[in-house]
């Protein structure tokens, strides 16, 4: 079973780390609202356009998600 993006973004969290990857999975982990069972990127990306004030770039998104398709792949 494929797991969702927010279950892979919190493999990214660190709280010591100033990397913007890490910052988001911080941040996003302090989302309640965050959809946490979801895999569709456009859904994701509407959510954070929206409600992600955390979120100073979408390109921050992006590359997290890109690498969550990676990773999902193998």
């Amino acid at each position: 079973m494929r797991r969702s993006f927010y279950e892979f973004l919190m493999t990214l969290r660190n709280s010591e780390s100033v990397e913007p990857e890490a910052e988001f999975a911080n941040n996003a982990f302090r989302d309640s609202s965050f959809p946490k069972h979801e895999e569709n990127y456009q859904k994701l990306s509407e959510y954070l356009e929206l409600n992600a004030g955390y979120l100073p770039s979408m390109t921050i998104f992006d590359e997290a998600y890109q690498k969550y398709q990676e990773i999902d792949k193998k």
